[in-house]
C-alpha cells in the first residue's frame, strides 16, 4: 500500500520488529519529507514507515501504521500540529511525539509541549540530533535541546496572555486600529484598550508596537 504527498506511505516492517524505531513523518514541504527520510535511511534502527503533509493525514497514518515516534512539524495549512497532537494523543495516551518548527520562541515551545510532544527540534539544527531525539522519545524520554531550553529559561516566570488577549494582539499586528478591532471581536474600544493593556504589561513593555515585535520574537503570535 503506497501514497505520496501526505497520504501513507508503507514499508514491510512490521510492529513486532522491537529492533526498529518507526518512524512517520509529518511536514507540509516534501523537500523536508525528503530528507527526513534520507537521513534516518542510514540508521540501522530507525525505519521511517510513512509520511503525511497535513495534520489529517497525520491523524490517519498514525491510526493505520502505529509508529513508534511521530515527527510532527507544527504549522501546516488545514489541521495544524498542535491540533494532530492533541488528537493522536487522545487516541493513543502513550503516543510519542516530537514537534519540529522553524520558530524558537517560547511561545511556539511552551504550546507544543502543553498540547503533549515529548520534545521540540528546531528545524535548522536537525541531523544527528535529530537521530539521538528519536532514539530518546522512543525510550519514553522527553527532548529538549540545550539552545531549546534556553529559550524557555529567558522568559521563566512567565504570564501567558488569554486567548482574547492573543486574538486583539494579532489584530492589532496586522495594523487594525482599536476600533476596528472592537467592530472584529464584538466588544468596544474601551475593552481593546484594556486588553492591550494587560499585554503591555505582561509581556514588560511600553507601547503597541513594542508589543507585537516582542510576541512575534517570542513566537506567541506569527504575521504571515
Amino acid at each position: 500500500m503506497r501514497r505520496v504527498e501526505g497520504k501513507l506511505r508503507a514499508s514491510a516492517d512490521t510492529k513486532t520488529d522491537i529492533s526498529i524505531i518507526r518512524v512517520l513523518a509529518v511536514d507540509d514541504h516534501p523537500v523536508i519529507r525528503m530528507g527526513l527520510r534520507a537521513l534516518l535511511d542510514n540508521e540501522e534502527d530507525v525505519k521511517v514507515v510513512g509520511d503525511a503533509s497535513n495534520g489529517a493525514d497525520a491523524i490517519s497514518c498514525f491510526v493505520q501504521l502505529e509508529p513508534d515516534v511521530v515527527l510532527m512539524d507544527l504549522r501546516m495549512p488545514g489541521t495544524d500540529g498542535l491540533t494532530a497532537i492533541r488528537e493522536i494523543l487522545r487516541l493513543d495516551p502513550t503516543a510519542k511525539i516530537v514537534a519540529l518548527s522553524s520558530f524558537e520562541g517560547d511561545g511556539d515551545i511552551m504550546r507544543a509541549f502543553q498540547a503533549g510532544a515529548r520534545g521540540y527540534l528546531l528545524k535548522d539544527t536537525l541531523g544527528t540530533e535529530l537521530v539521538a531525539a528519536i532514539r530518546a522519545a522512543a525510550a519514553g524520554q522527553h527532548v529538549i535541546p540545550p539552545e531549546v531550553a534556553a529559550r524557555i529559561a529567558e522568559f521563566a516566570p512567565r504570564q501567558d496572555l488569554t486567548p482574547r488577549e492573543i486574538e486583539v494582539l494579532t489584530l492589532a499586528a496586522k495594523g487594525f486600529a482599536n476600533r476596528d478591532i472592537a467592530r472584529a471581536i464584538g466588544r468596544t474600544p474601551e475593552t481593546v484598550k484594556a486588553h492591550l493593556k494587560n499585554v503591555m504589561d505582561k509581556l514588560g513593555v511600553c507601547g503597541r508596537t513594542e508589543a507585537v515585535m516582542q510576541a512575534v520574537r517570542r513566537g506567541i503570535i506569527h504575521v504571515d
